[in-house]
Order: C-alpha cells, then sequence, then structure tokens
C-alpha cells in the first residue's frame, strides 16, 4: 500500500526534498541529482538549452538525455519542466542552419505521437546540436541502431506479476467454456495455421481441425473465424475474422461456406448469421482488385451482412494529425466547433461506438450471433468486438477485467501494435502508423462519461495506458504479434504495465463505481453526446485547466489518511510489542495492554 507521504511522480513537479525515495510510479527520486530515473536508466549527456516553450516564450534550462528520457529543469526556478520518455518521439528534425540569423532560429524541433512537439535553441558555435541531434536520434530510434528498446533494459521490480492477468484457458472457462457446441484447440500452437493469432482458438465442436486448415485458405493472412465471447444465457456469440478471399472472379470457398453455417447452427434458435463488415461498402468492394472481398448472400446462405461505414487507417491518420493541428500548441476559442468539425474526428468515433452497439444489441436480444471482419481483422474489427464485449459484459468493466480484455482482443490476436505506434522506428512517415486503439480508449473514454458508476477504473488509467503505449517502459505493447513476442521473450525479459497499475490500484479507482452483474450498457452515439476528450487531447496547454473531480479528490485524501493511521497503528502495536517482551516493564492490568488509539473514523 503506497504511503500518505508517497508522491505520484508527474512531469510538472518534484518534491523539494534531498532524499531518495520511490514514486507510485516506481521512479527512483535522487533529488540530489537532476534527474529521476528507473532502476536500469542511464544518464547520457546534458546540455544548456533555451526551450521555446510554446505558452511562455523561451525559457533557459538544462536538459538531461538518459536511454530511457528527456528532462528538462527550468535555470531560473531549478524546477523540472519537461520528462518525456523518448518512446514518445517520432521526429527529430534540425531547425536553422550554421548562417541562421535571428534570435533562437537554431536548434531542434521535436515532434511527440502523444499530441505535443518540443523546440530546444542552441548556440551556433561549432555545431553545438550535432552530439544532441545524434544521441536523441540513436536513443529514440533504437531499432535503426541496432539497440534494444528501453524495457528490455529496464530493471523495475513490482509486488505484483502483470504478465499473470491473462490466462486464455482461465477467460474461457468463465465464459463457460468449452461447452457441447464450442470447443478449444491447439492447432495454432506452434502458429503453423495463422502467424498472428494467438496459440490458443475457440472454435465450433463439430469443426475439425482439418476444416480449419481449409477454412485458413480463403481468409486474409488465414485468420479464420474464432469465438470471441459467448452470451451466459441465449448462447449467441461474436465471432472475429479476415475478409474472405474472393477476388475480381467471385471465387468461392464450400469449407468457408460450410462452416460459417456451423457456426450458425451452433445455436438452434437463430436461422441467420448476421455479418458485420466494418468497411464502407465502396472499399469492400475496392477490395476484391486486391484478391479480397465480403459475403456475397448468393454464397453465403442463412446470413445477413451489414457495412458499418468505418474508414481505414490512413483516414484515422489524417484525422488525428487535424486534431493536433487544432489543439497544439494554441486553441482559437473563435472557431472551435467548426475546427473540430473539420477533423471529423468524432464522426469516426461515433461510428466506431455505433457499430460496436449494433454488434452489442443483435448478441444481447438473442437475435441472432454475430461476425465480426474489416481487411485483415486486426485493428476496425478488434474496436468492434472489445467494446461489444465491453457493453454486454460487466466483468470487463472492473480493472482486471479491462486489462484482459485488452491483453485478449487486442495483444493476443495481433493488432499490430509496432506498426501502428512504430516503437524504436525513426520512419515517422510509415503509412502503416495509425491511431487504432488511442480510438478504442478514446470510445471507452466517452462510454465513461455517459455512465459514471459502471467502471472500476477512472480516467487516469486509461491516461497511463495511453502514455505507455508510446513510452517502451513496459513489453506490452511491444512487437505486432504473439509469435514475434514469443520469439522475443518479452514476458520473461520486460515488465508489464499491468504490474505497475495492479500494485498501485487505488490510484485507479472509480470512486463512484456500483458493481452490477449483467447490465449491458447502450451509449449514445448521436454528435450532441460525444465530446473531445479535452483532459487528454489539450493537456499539454496550462491555460486548459483539469478539474480535477471534488469527490475523486476527497477520495484519494481520504485514502492517503487511512494509510497514514494504518501506519502510525503498525507502529505503535511494534512498541506496544516492546514493551511486552520486556518483564521490567509489564502491565498491572489487561487495559494497559491495549495501546489508545484516536482516530478520525
Amino acid at each position: 500500500m503506497a504511503s500518505a507521504s508517497t508522491s505520484k511522480y508527474n512531469s510538472h513537479s518534484l518534491e523539494n526534498e534531498s532524499i531518495k525515495r520511490t514514486s507510485r510510479d516506481g521512479v527512483n527520486r535522487d533529488l540530489s541529482e537532476a534527474v529521476p530515473r528507473l532502476p536500469g536508466e542511464t544518464r547520457i549527456t546534458d546540455k544548456e538549452v533555451i526551450y521555446i516553450c510554446p505558452f511562455n516564450g523561451p525559457i533557459k534550462g538544462r536538459v538531461y538525455i538518459t536511454n530511457y528520457r528527456l528532462y528538462l529543469r527550468s535555470l531560473e526556478t531549478d524546477s523540472a519542466l519537461l520528462d518525456v520518455p523518448l518512446g514518445v518521439i517520432s521526429r527529430i528534425e534540425k531547425m536553422g542552419g550554421a548562417t541562421s540569423r535571428g534570435e533562437n532560429s537554431y536548434g531542434l524541433d521535436i515532434t511527440c505521437k502523444d499530441m505535443r512537439n518540443l523546440r530546444f535553441a542552441l548556440k551556433q558555435e561549432g555545431h553545438s546540436r550535432r552530439d544532441m541531434f545524434e544521441i536523441l536520434t540513436r536513443y529514440a530510434f533504437p531499432l535503426a541502431h541496432s539497440l534494444p528498446i528501453f524495457a528490455f533494459l529496464n530493471e523495475e521490480k513490482f509486488n505484483v506479476d502483470g504478465w499473470m492477468v491473462y490466462n486464455p484457458v482461465e477467460e474461457y472457462r468463465r465464459q463457460g467454456l468449452p461447452n457441447h457446441h464450442w470447443r478449444i484447440t491447439f492447432i495454432n500452437k506452434c502458429y503453423e495455421l495463422c502467424d498472428t493469432y494467438p496459440p490458443l482458438l475457440v472454435v465450433p465442436f463439430r469443426a475439425t481441425d482439418e476444416d480449419l486448415k481449409r477454412v485458413a485458405t480463403f481468409r486474409s493472412r488465414n485468420r479464420i473465424p474464432v469465438l470471441s465471447w459467448i452470451h451466459p444465457e441465449n448462447k449467441t456469440v461474436i465471432v472475429r475474422c479476415s475478409q474472405p478471399l474472393v477476388g475480381m472472379s467471385g471465387k468461392r470457398n464450400k469449407d468457408d461456406e460450410k462452416y460459417l453455417d456451423v457456426i450458425r447452427e451452433t445455436n438452434r434458435q437463430i436461422s441467420k448469421l448476421t455479418i458485420y463488415d466494418a468497411r464502407p461498402s465502396v472499399n469492400a468492394v475496392a477490395n476484391k482488385a486486391t484478391g479480397g472481398g465480403y459475403e456475397s448472400d448468393d454464397a453465403y446462405h442463412n446470413t445477413e451482412l451489414f457495412f458499418l461505414d468505418i474508414h481505414n487507417i490512413h483516414v484515422m491518420r489524417e484525422s488525428l494529425k487535424k486534431v493536433k493541428d487544432i489543439v497544439y500548441p494554441n486553441v482559437e476559442e473563435s472557431h472551435w466547433l467548426s475546427s473540430l468539425e473539420s477533423t471529423h474526428w468524432l464522426e469516426h468515433i461515433k461510428l466506431i461506438l455505433t457499430g460496436a452497439i449494433q454488434v452489442a444489441d443483435k448478441v444481447s436480444s438473442g437475435r441472432s450471433s454475430v461476425l465480426v471482419h474489416c481487411s485483415d481483422g486486426w485493428d476496425r474489427t478488434a474496436q468492434l468486438t472489445s467494446l461489444a464485449m465491453l457493453m454486454l459484459d460487466s466483468f470487463y468493466r472492473s480493472i482486471e477485467g479491462f486489462e484482459i480484455l485488452v491483453q485478449k482482443e487486442w495483444i493476443s490476436f495481433g493488432h499490430k501494435f509496432a506498426s501502428r505506434i512504430g516503437h524504436g522506428d525513426k520512419n515517422h512517415a510509415d503509412a502503416d502508423r495509425s491511431p487504432i486503439f488511442l480510438q478504442f480508449i478514446d470510445c471507452v473514454w466517452q462510454m465513461s462519461k455517459q455512465f459514471p458508476t459502471a467502471f472500476e477504473f477512472n480516467e487516469r488509467f486509461l491516461m497511463t495506458i495511453l502514455d505507455h503505449l508510446y513510452s517502451c517502459r513496459f513489453g506490452t505493447f511491444l512487437y505486432n504479434c504473439e509469435s514475434a513476442r514469443e520469439r522475443q521473450k518479452v514476458t520473461e525479459r520486460t515488465a508489464s504495465l499491468w504490474s505497475l497499475i495492479n500494485s498501485n490500484k487505488d490510484t485507479f479507482k472509480n470512486p463512484f463505481y456500483t458493481k452490477e452483474i449483467n447490465r449491458v450498457l447502450y451509449p449514445v452515439a448521436s454528435m450532441r453526446h460525444l465530446e473531445l476528450w479535452v483532459n487528454y487531447y489539450i493537456r499539454w496547454n496550462p491555460r486548459i485547466k483539469q478539474q480535477p473531480n471534488p469527490v475523486e479528490q476527497r477520495y484519494m485524501e481520504l485514502l492517503a489518511l487511512r494509510d497514514e493511521y494504518i501506519k502510525r497503528l503498525e507502529e505503535l502495536q511494534l512498541a506496544n510489542s516492546a514493551k511486552l517482551s520486556d518483564p521490567s516493564t509489564s502491565p498491572s492490568s489487561p487495559s494497559q495492554m491495549l495501546p489508545h488509539v484516536q482516530t478520525h473514523f
């Protein structure tokens, strides 16, 4: 339990003490040194710079670079101004040249993945920025320099092992699987069926492993339809996969068609299998030209097909760029609503939530089982299945339940985190980069705003997940799939983000949480009810004050007070046991044996 005197480390303030202590997020604070450091973090260099702050103008400071972070202290106030994990950096550019005129025109311009840019001016004499540019480039993009990502150097130890949070057998057992209609198969144990799927899959009882192999030949990347979730009462299911390989000639595959019918027949009460194709119909048709496509009525009997009009990774990437343009560094108040509308960001959030609501409603009503896919089944598919499961299953709204949901639907089923985020990679213009997981977390935040008592976790929990999506401090989001993580021994060689969170659960708890069983959440996905997540997207602007929830604030104060009393009680008990063991001070009456402890409770 974190004590009341232990501070939560953040990038804006440090306690003015010269003693070493460990903060709630595991940072060793040796304030006789200038920089906080994690176990395994080493200091590389430091340099005097002028930080071109977009809000307060030029500030003289000293920048410290370690193998994990860029850290800036003001030379005027000796306070910490910046603490940026190097994994957050997407681009480093030289600003100005040796002959540049004008104040602060020579230096470095740094673009970050978390909605901010940093600019440093340096002296022009003697190419003073060269070593800083080279060191930053080397440690921000370790993969380009044959260096390990920091997660493999991090020596943090936690009292909880986050890698133990998700056990697929236990999670399927919690859902009541296997049963008479669904079985667990280990056909992918060595990733031979599909190299981007997990080793353990749940498939219809009537489908043999040979059937699965034949179906795999007709699904993009061999990502066959497999079960994600089963309704505890009506036994309808959510199944996920990739697009069928129909192509321009309209190819058919009898094994794939039969397999979808077998999925439908696992529930005798339903007459049709509903297929939700996440793409706009135009894109799905266009995908035929590259060998993909969708399930047509004439080939797939007893199915209904709906397109959900969610755009591709490139559209989402451009949309987020536009959001950054309007929120950083300055927010233009006079045209705010029209500027926000022009980004189309909330439109995309609306379409994702609307699609997930349709999936959840179809399954909850018992009218139909649902199959979800997009193109390859690792981006929009993961958004839809995980959000629908969050709406349907209250277990996933707990802290550990949500961690299991992320591990299962995103990490184990091969969302391409390495490609979408670009961990340690210098190719900032890579067409594979896209904020797909950020959109999912944004959707979760929208739900938490509409249902403030339904989630055990708070906003800080979601923001911590996003911060460490980029930081490269933990192994949780590294690589594109389980087979790659297994080759790199990620669970043996790195710490899990869930270790940090589950060691400090009180920090991430929602004080309004009311546990409810079997309540389905249907958020309102109209534009009137959606809002930009200001505390995340505009948090770097000091003029946009983050308003702390007074009840949540009081809750944290009471937790700290409780910790203080527990500590005092333990000290008194220790002192009392020492007295009891000393015969010269043994009490003469039983009442003297109990210490008198006054508390506010």
